[in-house]
């Protein structure tokens, strides 16, 4: 019995569409959902964040538009981490993609070899 993994991705992203390829090829089912239209919600981020093992930091796209047009940068250091949550929950473009978890661990973002360690089926 295999576990699906959930894929939170931008169906027109280069590397999501990467990630996804790779997780198939390696025998994983997945429950894909688009970032923008199915944003986790502030109370799902913050599941992910814990499972992630990583600083809230990691989840902020810091190379997109939104994140700069926003002039995020110099505005996080001065929000709590629940505002910097509610805010990635309030726009799914802000949020690092893509995120793939099974319920207990999550992952951020694509780097093909710690994908092969990491979701390897099987």
């Amino acid at each position: 019995m295999s576990t699906s993994l959930t894929v939170y991705h931008l169906p027109q992203c280069d590397t999501c569409r990467k990630a996804i390829k790779q997780l198939k090829e390696q025998g994983n089912e997945l429950d894909t959902r688009h970032i923008v239209e199915q944003t986790p919600t502030a109370e799902q981020l913050r599941e992910l964040i814990a499972a992630s093992g990583l600083p809230l930091q990691k989840f902020f796209n810091v190379s997109g538009d939104a994140y700069r047009a926003m002039n995020l940068k110099d505005k996080l250091k001065d929000m709590s981490d629940e505002q910097k949550i509610e805010l990635l929950a309030s726009n799914g473009m802000l949020i690092k993609r893509p995120i793939v978890t099974d319920g207990t661990r999550t992952t951020v973002g694509y780097k093909e070899d710690s994908f092969r360690t990491e979701w390897r089926h099987g």
